[in-house]
C-alpha cells in the first residue's frame, strides 16, 4: 500500500501550479468536512462486493488528505463510519473494521512524518478493544503534530452528538454548576464532540446525494455545501479543487446582509426592512 507525503516529489508541476492558482484566487477553507458516499454503488458497477468500494475508497482518503495538507487546510473531517452503519450486514461491518486497522497500520508513520495529527469523534468505545487500542496508539503518536488535523468520525451521528452534549449540560445544571439561563449556543458547542474545533467552512458530499445523513447537524449551520456526482472511490484532488473553487465564489453571509448588498442598498431602506 502506497503512502502519501505533503512534500511528495512525485507531485506534478501541473498540480503544483493548480494549487498555487487556487491559493491566489481566494481563501482556502480552514475546515473541510467530507461525507464519503458511493463506495457500495461503485463496487456494484464494477461487479464486485461492496467491500471492494471501501478498499478503493482508501486511495481517495489518501489523495484528499495529501492535497488538503499541501493546500494548507487546517482541519479535515471524514465521515468514515456512522452509527447507522452498525446495521449493515455483519460481513461488511467486519470487513470495514479490518480495513480500518490495516489503514491505520500502514499510514500511522506517514501521518506522523508529515506533521498531521489524527483525532476521532464518535462512540469509539463500541469498537472491539484491539481497534480502540490501535486508534489510541496512532492518536498518541501524532498528538503533538501541528500541520493539519485529520479527524475521523467513527460510530458517529449528529443526533448522538447533540444528545450527549445536552446530557452533560443537564448534569451540570443538576449539580448546580451552571444556571439554565446561562445555556447558549457557545456552551452547547463546547460540549459537542468537536469542541475546540472550528465549524466546517465547506462540506463535500460525493455520489450526488443531497442529504447530510446525520452528520455534524449542529456544526453545519453556516457551512457551504458542494455535492459531487462522483462516487467516493473515484473522488480525487481535481474534484476537491472544483469544490474549493466553488467555495471561493460563495458570498458567505452567516445570516447577515452581504457587503455588496449593504453597499448598494440605502441605509434608510435597510432600517425599514430590519424594523
Amino acid at each position: 500500500m502506497t503512502t502519501f507525503d505533503i512534500t511528495n516529489s512525485k507531485q506534478t508541476e501541473e498540480d503544483i501550479a493548480l494549487q498555487k492558482a487556487l491559493k491566489s484566487s481566494g481563501a482556502i477553507p480552514e475546515h473541510i468536512a467530507v461525507i464519503m458516499d458511493g463506495n457500495g454503488r461503485w463496487a456494484q458497477q464494477k461487479g464486485g462486493m461492496r467491500l471492494l468500494g471501501h478498499r478503493n475508497g482508501v486511495e481517495s482518503v489518501r489523495d484528499i488528505t495529501e492535497s488538503c495538507a499541501q493546500l494548507g487546510v487546517k482541519h479535515l473531517t471524514l465521515y468514515a463510519f456512522s452509527t447507522e452503519n452498525w446495521g449493515r450486514p455483519k460481513e461488511e461491518v467486519n470487513g470495514l473494521l479490518k480495513l480500518l486497522v490495516a489503514t491505520l497500520d500502514s499510514e500511522a508513520e506517514t501521518l506522523h512524518r508529515n506533521n498531521i495529527r489524527l483525532v476521532t469523534i464518535g462512540q469509539c468505545d463500541r469498537f472491539p478493544k484491539d481497534i480502540q487500542k490501535k486508534l489510541d496508539d496512532v492518536k498518541a503518536l501524532t498528538a503533538e503534530n501541528t500541520h493539519m488535523e485529520l479527524c475521523l468520525a467513527l460510530s458517529y451521528s449528529g443526533r448522538w452528538d447533540i444528545t450527549q452534549a445536552v446530557q452533560e449540560i443537564a448534569k451540570k445544571v443538576a449539580h448546580g454548576r451552571i444556571n439554565p439561563d446561562d445555556i447558549n449556543d457557545e456552551m452547547i458547542s463546547e460540549h459537542l464532540a468537536t469542541a475546540g474545533k472550528p465549524d466546517p467552512d465547506l462540506v463535500i458530499r460525493t455520489s450526488g446525494e443531497f442529504r447530510v445523513s446525520n452528520f455534524l447537524l449542529w456544526q453545519l449551520a453556516y457551512s457551504e455545501f458542494f455535492v459531487s456526482s462522483t462516487f467516493w472511490p473515484d473522488f480525487r484532488r481535481d474534484e476537491l479543487y472544483r469544490a474549493i473553487e466553488s467555495f471561493q465564489q460563495r458570498d458567505r453571509r452567516f445570516g447577515k446582509l452581504s457587503k455588496r448588498h449593504t453597499k448598494s442598498i440605502p441605509s434608510s431602506v435597510i432600517r425599514t426592512l430590519m424594523s
